[in-house]
C-alpha cells in the first residue's frame, strides 16, 4: 500500500514537471517575466498589494517590455517613454482593442467607448469626438459652463472663512455637473439624491476595479454570478447610471432639439436620425446610454482626483502657489473671468498645472487594451489575446525624460526664457488610437479651475498640521488621503 502511495505521489510530480517544462517552452519567445504559478500567475512575485511602482519594479529587472499572469490571463506591460511610443503608435492596429474580460463586459456591456471594439468603438468615438468639438463652440460653449461651475466653485470654498475644511464634496459635485452639463444640458443641484445617488454608484464601479472580486470575477464568471461580493454591488451600480442616462434621453425625445443641438444627447438623437436606414449603424439608445455611463467614469472621477492632489501638493508649497498668484495679479488683477486660451499669458500657472498631473498621475497604469493578432516587437512574440498594458505613470516618472523626474519642478515645462513648452513625453491622457477622447475637455477643465481657484484664495494648512500627507491611497485609481486645508482669500 505504502509503495503504491509513493509511486503516485512520484507519478504526480513527474506530471508536475512535465507540465512545468512544457509551460516553460511554450512561453519561451515570449517578453521576460517572473515564473508563473497556478491560479495566482506571478502575483508571489510582485507582492498581493498594490503600490505607487508596482509596475515600474519589474522593468528595472526584465526591461522595459516584461510578462505578467494575472492567473490564466497574460499581460504584456510596456514601461518607460520609447516603449509605451512604439507600441501604442507602432502597433496601434494590433493592440487596438480592449480586453475579453468578463467583469468589465458585464459593467460595459460591449457598448459605449472605453469598453467596446471594432465598429462599435469607431462610430461611438467618431459621434463623440465631434460632439465635442461642436459643443465647444458658441456662447453656451461648454467652457462657458466650466467657467460657470468653477465660479459657484469659488463661491462654496469663500463660505468656509478661511477656517479647515474638506474640499473633496464640492470639488467632485463640481466635476460631475460638469459632465451633467455636457450630456444633459443643465446642472444638478448638489442635494439632488439621484445625483448623489450617480456620484455614489460611480465610486462603487471604480472601487471595484483591480480587487480580488474583480480577478475572481475575471477567471470564474458564471460561478460569481452566484456569490455575494462588492462585483454584485458594482453590476448593479453600472445600470443606476444607464437607467439615469435613458431617463435623460427619454426627456430629450420628448422636448428635443435636434436641429438645434445643445448637448451630447441632442448631438447623438441626431446621428441617430441620420444614420436610421444604414444597416451597419451602431448609433442607438443602449449604446449612447452607455457613452455617458463612459463620460462619467472617464471624465469625473480622474478630473476630481487631480484638482485634489493640486491642492494639496500647492498647500505644501506656498512658494509656487505665491509665483503662480503674481503671474495672474499681474495679467488680470481679481475681476473678469479666465478663459483656456489665456493659458498663452500665464505660461508659468500652465507648466505648474501640468507638472502636477505629471508628478501625481491618477492612474496605477493605462487603460488596458488587447492584442488582436500575433505581433513581434523588440524580438518577442506577443500572442493574439495577450492583454496589453501601457505604464502611463512610467512615462510621466521616466528618468531618461525628465530632468528630475521623482520631484516637483515646473522648470521641467519652462524653456530658459520662461516661456510654455509642450513636452512629448507628457501623456497623462495615452496615446495612440485609444487615447483619451475628453482630453481637451479635460485640460480646459483643469485649467479654468485651478486658475480661478488660486486667483480667489491661498491655501494654507490647518493650524497644528506641517505638511499634508503626499503618500498615496493606491488602488487602480491613486487617490491622496482624506486632508483638509484652509482657503484664505487674497483679495477681502
Amino acid at each position: 500500500m505504502m509503495a503504491m502511495g509513493i509511486f503516485l505521489f512520484i507519478l504526480l510530480l513527474a506530471l508536475l514537471i512535465l507540465l512545468f517544462l512544457k509551460q516553460l517552452w511554450s512561453r519561451r519567445h515570449l517578453p521576460p517575466g517572473p515564473l508563473a504559478l497556478p491560479l495566482i500567475g506571478t502575483l508571489w512575485a510582485h507582492g498581493f498589494s498594490l503600490s505607487e511602482d508596482y509596475f515600474r519594479k519589474p522593468a528595472k529587472r526584465y526591461g522595459n517590455i516584461y510578462t505578467m499572469w494575472a492567473g490564466s490571463h497574460l499581460l504584456v506591460v510596456l514601461s518607460g517613454f520609447r516603449a509605451v511610443k512604439e507600441g501604442m503608435t507602432g502597433f496601434s492596429d494590433g493592440f487596438s482593442d480592449r480586453p475579453n474580460d468578463p467583469s468589465l463586459i458585464a459593467i460595459g456591456k460591449g457598448m459605449g467607448i472605453i469598453l467596446s471594439n471594432c465598429l462599435t468603438w469607431k462610430h461611438q468615438r467618431h459621434i463623440a469626438v465631434t460632439s465635442l468639438r461642436k459643443l465647444g463652440l458658441g456662447k453656451k460653449s461648454i467652457e462657458h459652463q466650466i467657467e460657470d461651475v468653477a465660479q459657484t466653485l469659488v463661491g462654496i470654498f469663500r463660505q468656509t472663512k478661511g477656517q479647515p475644511f474638506d474640499p473633496s464634496i464640492p470639488v467632485l459635485n463640481a466635476v460631475s455637473n460638469i459632465i451633467c452639463a455636457l450630456s444633459f444640458g443643465y446642472q444638478f443641484a448638489p442635494e439632488d439624491k439621484n445625483f448623489q445617488e450617480l456620484i455614489q454608484s460611480l465610486e462603487r464601479i471604480v472601487k471595484f476595479t483591480g480587487t480580488f472580486f474583480h480577478l475572481m470575477f475575471s477567471e470564474f464568471p458564471r460561478l460569481m454570478k452566484h456569490l455575494p461580493g462588492s462585483h454584485k454591488e458594482a453590476m448593479a451600480s453600472a445600470e443606476f447610471i444607464r437607467s439615469f442616462a435613458k431617463q435623460e434621453i427619454e426627456k430629450h425625445k420628448e422636448f428635443h432639439s435636434l436641429h438645434e443641438p445643445q448637448d451630447f444627447i441632442d448631438h447623438y438623437l441626431l446621428q441617430m436620425e441620420k444614420s436610421g436606414n444604414d444597416p451597419d449603424s451602431t448609433y442607438n439608445e443602449e449604446n449612447l446610454a452607455q457613452c455617458i455611463s463612459d463620460f462619467f467614469s472617464a471624465g469625473s472621477e480622474t478630473s476630481f482626483i487631480t484638482i485634489m492632489w493640486a491642492l494639496l501638493l500647492l498647500t505644501n508649497r506656498p512658494d509656487i502657489q505665491e509665483k503662480v498668484q503674481k503671474e495672474i495679479e499681474d495679467v488680470f488683477g481679481f475681476s473678469g473671468s479666465i478663459s483656456y486660451q489665456d493659458r498663452k499669458k500665464l505660461p508659468y500657472t500652465n507648466a505648474v498645472i501640468h507638472e502636477m498631473q505629471r508628478v501625481k498621475y491618477v492612474l496605477l497604469v493605462g487603460v488596458p487594451r488587447q492584442s488582436t493578432k500575433d505581433v513581434k516587437m523588440r524580438g518577442y512574440h506577443i500572442p493574439k489575446g495577450a492583454i496589453i498594458a501601457a505604464d502611463l505613470h512610467s512615462v510621466l516618472l521616466d528618468p531618461e525624460q525628465w530632468e528630475t523626474p521623482e520631484e516637483f519642478n515646473p522648470n521641467h515645462f519652462l524653456d530658459k526664457h520662461g516661456k510654455f513648452i509642450e513636452r512629448e513625453e507628457f501623456l497623462p491622457f495615452g496615446i495612440g488610437e485609444r487615447a483619451c477622447v475628453g482630453e481637451q475637455l479635460a485640460r480646459i477643465e483643469l485649467f479654468i479651475f485651478l486658475a480661478s481657484l488660486l486667483r480667489s484664495f491661498s491655501f494654507r494648512l490647518p493650524e497644528g498640521v506641517k505638511e499634508l500627507n503626499e503618500e498615496p491611497v493606491v488602488k487602480v485609481v491613486v487617490h491622496p488621503h482624506p486632508y483638509k486645508l484652509c482657503a484664505i482669500p487674497t483679495q477681502a
